[in-house]
Formats: structure tokens, sequence, C-alpha cells
């Protein structure tokens, strides 16, 4: 059960006594823990205040009810501008409470043994529910606004994942594996009634956090644009929900999306994500992908077109329909051609399946605003864009070692320099047969094929030899 803001905000007041205690919180004797984590988290409000125009009565309204400080509007105007935290520097600032509580079992391994990670995941948590209401607390949600929260829990995150902290709420680890669903001063034996050994794995994929999702998109290579407006929009439907459930107007938020971009370019990746993250927020039943391109809607006899996209539809619902290459429905306009009868019936099964269905087309960008402006229908309900930039050279290089990680191999330091320069000419060349990360794989899949010719006859073959992928075996690839 999730937990409301007061109870997680009396759980870091715990922790930080906890730190008092074992002696390892602030050098200023004059503040307790508690104390600098409240004036981190006013801090951290008062640099969102006015990102939707000004302070308004009921942001100095929630900073009271749920910090204990009272400012009127210009005061806590006044306050920001004297601590300067409408800067830059703020935006890269880690909280002070967020540095003690990271470095807990190094400061005190005695005293505070294995609960780093609880700690710290609890006090970054209160930033992302604080933000998220504090948001939500009045009649107006600016991009800018979205921006800066979203920035800095990425900075938060950001951090912890330098520190060596994984793993996030819910997922039941500290870093030494044990279960950290405990109050402070309970023991760390007992299991979490949240835990169920009886669900299957695919079960439990299904209940990832939209955390543990926005974690995995944030890991994949470059898409840095792509990251920015997932996390964005993240944001503003945890707004949009809790803006309702106060009553309040809640923002459009468009969930249908086009993915535009050249091949390889993790479209359909991002695709199964969004899915996921859909489903963490209550979006959507099932949060499944399916993918299907023209040939999966259209068929070439009277009548059948309609029937094949409902049966496609269907097995959709709850979850996202992926259409690929989507302009190839409007590509052919001629006689004999149902791509538009396919178009039709999607756009009517979207107004009809309207929360129980999401769409998302992609294809290369120019086809596919071709594509939207086909039909007025189209760019009305697709207003949401994502652009996949390609791959740069040091970037395949990075998937390419990926793939090699997972497998068990790795490149020599040579084989990773011919990789670079080898992407970079490919690159250069700008063929038309360029498809980045698929590239790499069929990169990786050559090199792999061209080392077991190498190294099958040799005398002596030891796990070395077995994972190394030296120079030799890169130097006859070509795609």
């Amino acid at each position: 059960m999730a937990q409301t803001l007061p109870q997680r905000m009396n759980l870091c007041k715990k922790y930080c006594n906890m730190l008092d205690r074992a002696g390892i919180g602030s050098q200023d004797k004059s503040l307790s823990m508690w104390q600098i984590c409240k004036i981190d988290f006013l801090q951290f409000l008062a640099h969102m205040a006015s990102g939707d125009g000004g302070v308004c009565y009921r942001e100095t309204l929630f900073i009271r009810d749920n910090l204990g400080f009272h400012f009127t509007p210009d005061q806590l105007t006044v306050f920001k501008y004297e601590r300067n935290l409408d800067g830059e520097s703020f935006r890269s600032r880690i909280p002070t409470a967020v540095t003690y509580f990271a470095n807990a079992d190094i400061n005190a391994p005695d005293k505070l043994p294995g609960i780093r990670t609880a700690i710290t995941r609890t006090l970054v948590d209160t930033y992302r529910q604080l933000g998220e209401e504090f948001i939500a607390c009045n009649n107006q949600v600016s991009d800018r606004e979205l921006e800066d929260f979203t920035q800095y829990m990425a900075l938060l995150e950001n951090y912890m994942k330098l520190k060596g902290i994984r793993g996030h709420e819910g997922n039941g680890k500290t870093d030494s594996g044990q279960n950290t669903h405990i109050r402070p001063g309970e023991g760390q034996g007992k299991k979490s009634e949240e835990e169920n050994p009886g669900k299957t794995v695919r079960e439990a994929e299904k209940e990832k956090t939209v955390e543990e999702y926005l974690a995995e998109l944030n890991d994949l290579t470059g898409l840095y644009a792509v990251k920015q407006e997932v996390n964005t929009l993240v944001n503003l439907i945890r707004v949009r929900t809790m803006r309702e459930k106060m009553g309040l107007k809640p923002p459009s938020v468009s969930l249908h999306m086009v993915f535009s971009g050249n091949p390889g370019t993790g479209k359909t990746t991002v695709a199964r994500l969004l899915s996921g993250i859909y489903k963490a927020l209550g979006l959507l039943s099932r949060g499944h992908l399916v993918e299907v391109d023209r040939s999966g809607l259209v068929s070439g006899y009277i009548g059948q077109t309609a029937s094949r996209v409902q049966e496609v539809v269907k097995e959709a619902l709850g979850g996202v329909l992926f259409i690929d290459e989507a302009y190839a429905l409007t590509a052919g306009k001629g006689e004999g051609d149902f791509g538009q009868e396919a178009v039709d019936t999607l756009l009517k099964a979207m107004e009809d399946h309207r929360d129980e269905l999401v769409v998302v087309v992609a294809g290369y960008p120019d086809l596919m605003n071709e594509f939207l402006n086909s039909n007025p229908g189209l760019r009305s309900r697709f207003n949401k864009f994502l652009y996949f930039e390609d791959y740069k050279a040091e970037e395949l290089v990075e998937i390419l070692k990926g793939m090699c990680e997972k497998a068990d191999y790795c490149l020599s330091p040579e084989a990773e320099q011919y990789a670079l320069d080898f992407f970079s000419r490919r690159i250069a060349e700008k063929l038309p047969g360029f498809a980045n990360a698929r590239d790499a794989r069929n990169f990786f899949e050559k090199a792999v094929a061209n080392q077991a010719t190498r190294i099958v006859n040799l005398p002596d073959i030891d796990e070395t030899v077995l994972q190394i992928l030296q120079i030799d075996d890169l130097q006859t690839i070509e795609l």
C-alpha cells in the first residue's frame, strides 16, 4: 500500500533521529538532522514555487501544513532569491541530508549496518511525493514547473547511482540484500507483507513500479530527449491524478504518441517500457505491447480489413498497440488499396475504447508527417511526438559492449578502437542501409562467428580465449 505524505515524512524523521543517535548526523550541533532535512525540503519547494507563473497562497499553505514554515507569497519569493534557489547552481546541488543518508554506512559501519539504501531511498521518494503534491496543490501546472521537478529528481537518482545505491521503493532489497520493509528499530529478518513468493516471474514483471520502469528507460544508451519527454509525461500524469482526487481541474494529457526516427533507434524498446509505465500508473489494465505493421492490419479483399483491425485492437485492449511504419497505411491510395479503411477503423476503435487502448505510431520522420496529414482525425489524436535521434559512433560502441557483456564476451582495447572507427565511418558515409543499433547487433553476431572460426582449432582454449573478441575478428566485417 502506498504511503501518504505525512507517513513518509514521519519515517524520514525517524531515520534522521537514528543518524543523530548514531552520532553521524549534522556537524552543526545547533541543528538536528531532521531540522536540516526540513530546510532541504523547504529549499526544494521554494525552488519549484513560481514555476507556474508566481508564488501563490496555496503553495505557502502547503509548505506550512507539511513542513511547519510560515511564509506569505512575497516572503517565499524573497527567500527564494536570497538563497539563489532559482539559479543553475541549485539545480545541481545535492541536499545536505541526502549526502548524510547516502554515506551512513561509510561513516559508521558498525552502528547502522545494511540500511543505507533503505534510508536514502525513503528520503528521495519523499522528495518525489513532496514535489508531485506541491505541483498539484494549486490550479496551474506549467511545463517549466514539470521540467524543474523532472530534472531535480534525475539529479537525485543519478547521485544515488553514483553512490552505488540501486533499487527502488518496493523492491525489498538493501545494499546487502536484506529486507527494507521495516520501521526504524525493528528487526530486518521479518518478511514484508508485500512479498508474495508464490507469484511467477511474469506476474512479478507486470508489477514493477513506475520508478523501476523509468530506471530501465534512463539506463538505455543515448535517447536523451526521449528520456526527458517520458519522465516529464509521467510527472504530468501523476499530478493530473492528484488534482482529480482533490477536485481540481486536471491538465489535458495525450497518451497516444508518434515515434519518429530511423530504424534501430529504440522505438520498440521504449514503447514496451511505456506500456509498463502506463500499467504501473493505473492507466492500463494489462500493460502489454502488441506490435503490428501494415500487413497485420490491411487485407487485400473487400470487407476483411475492418475485421482484421478490430481483431488486433481486441488483442491490444488494456495495453499499447504499436504500429511500425504506420505511413505505409496511407502511402498507396490507388484503387483496391484498403489502407485508408484500416485508418478509419482504427480511429473509431480509439474513440470507442478511449480508456482501454493507447496507440503509438512509428516510422521515418518525413513519412510520418505525411501520414498524419492524410487524415484530420490522425493529427487531432496524435499530438505528442517523440523524436529518436540516430546514435553516435560512441553510443553504438557502448551498445556493442553491452551486447558483449550480456553474452559473456568482451572487446580487446584494439578491437574496441576498431569498432569505434568502423561506426564513425559508417555514420559519415550516410548509407541508406544504416540501421543504428541493428548495425551493432549484426556487427556483434559476425564478430562472434569470426572468433569461433579463429579459435576452434587452437590447441589450448581457456576461458579468456573464449571471451575476448580480437581486432582480427572485426577487420573482415561488412554490413
